[in-house]
Order: structure tokens, then sequence, then C-alpha cells
């Protein structure tokens, strides 16, 4: 595929999944828990499938135990390390910038709870380095309709927009005579029945 500002290329392509952790992700108010887990698991697929890099971030625990991260990304990929973050962006913190940068790729999608934190304040930061990005707004939760609005529209004003996941797997199929792009969209049906 040809450089784009609107499409999106799956070999230019990074995941970030942020925050999607019990005690944070079942917070959401905006997208409903069991929706939520939907979407994510139909991402984690087609970051397999399309063998998109993902990073995880979360928080640790007042007690500094490990994040205890939603299931659904581990049940498509395996177990993926958590890179904790201790700042509300997860791109100030070294290590999960530098995960991002390793990947050589500049389009990022980011999946996580709350929409209005812990989506916002990396979308923010990956525009001003220039990263393409895309949230994947119904891989992710908000606080409030209004809130999320509104952090919505801070992304968009700094250059990034929003994707479903049924609208990547579409994007990213390409020709249905393709099995890879028939494996696509079986997550598609898949994450439209449930």
């Amino acid at each position: 595929m040809t450089a784009s500002n609107s499409h999106i290329d799956p070999q230019d392509t990074v995941i970030l999944f942020a925050d999607l952790q019990a005690g944070i992700a079942d917070l959401t108010q905006t997208n409903p828990l069991p929706r939520l887990k939907t979407a994510v698991l139909a991402l984690a697929k087609l970051a397999k499938l399309f063998e998109m890099p993902v990073v995880v971030s979360g928080v640790q625990g007042e007690d500094g135990s490990p994040a205890a991260i939603v299931p659904e990304i581990a049940q498509a990929l395996g177990e993926l390390p958590t890179h904790h973050r201790t700042t509300c962006d997860s791109l100030l913190n070294p290590e999960i910038l530098t995960a991002l940068e390793a990947t050589g790729r500049r389009t990022l999608l980011i999946s996580g709870v709350a929409t209005e934190l812990a989506v916002q304040l990396p979308a923010l930061t990956a525009s001003d380095l220039g990263y393409k990005v895309f949230v994947v707004i119904d891989a992710c939760g908000g606080m409030s309709e209004r809130t999320e609005q509104a952090a919505l529209a801070r992304i968009a004003h700094a250059g990034g927009t929003t994707v479903s996941v049924m609208t990547l797997a579409g994007e990213i199929a390409g020709d249905f005579r393709d099995p890879k792009a028939q494996q696509a969209i079986a997550i598609l049906y898949e994450m439209a029945k449930s």
C-alpha cells in the first residue's frame, strides 16, 4: 500500500493496549465491559493475523503488584510483558516509548480505558512525535459520554482520528479471495455475533 494519511497499513502499525486491567477496565461507562472485551479480543486477533506488534501498558497496584491485564489479549497473542507506567501518559515512560519506537512503525492504534486519560494522553504525545494515531473506539471505554467526546475532539484537533475494529478488519483484509482476508472477515463476523 502506498503511503497515506487516511488509510491504515498493517505493516506500519503498532498497537498500544493501555490500562486494560482489572480495577480499571471495569470502570467503563461508555462501552459495556462485555462489548469492550469482545472488541479487544478481535483487535488482538487482527494483530496476530497481520503481524502487528503490540505493547501493553498498565498500572501497578498500590502494593506494587503487577497489573492484572484482561485475559482477551493473552487469549489471542499469548502472554505479553506489561510495561507499568508511572505517569498518566504512557509515552512519558521511557520503557514504553522505547518499546513502541523499537518496532520502527509509525502508525499507532490505541485501545484502552479510560479514553479521557490512558488513551487521550499517549495519543496526543504520539501525534506530537509524528505518529499517525487512531483510537480504536469500540476497544476503548470512557468515564462519561461528555468527557469521552471532549477527549476524542482534542485528539482529532491534534491530528488523530477514530476507527472501529470492524472498519479496521475490513480495511486491512484486502482481497476477499486471499486466505488472510477470509480470516480477517471471520474475526469481524465473530465479533458481530458476540
